[in-house]
């Protein structure tokens, strides 16, 4: 049980924390879009190998 709240504190940790980020503009869909396009390269690399275009959105 304990280990539970504390798991629960951290993530609304976390998601007050990309909120206030968001807000700030420190996140924008630019910003999300080029993470995006950077894990999927990293966790698809054979496919970027073979050619494969993982651009999100250009």
């Amino acid at each position: 049980m304990n280990q539970r709240i504390g798991r629960a504190i951290v993530l609304i940790y976390i998601l007050v924390g990309i909120y206030v980020a968001w807000i700030y503009d420190y996140l924008t869909p630019r910003l999300l879009r080029d993470i995006a396009e950077a894990l999927l390269s990293i966790f698809l690399w054979f496919l970027v190998l073979l050619g494969v275009n993982l651009n999100l959105g250009r």
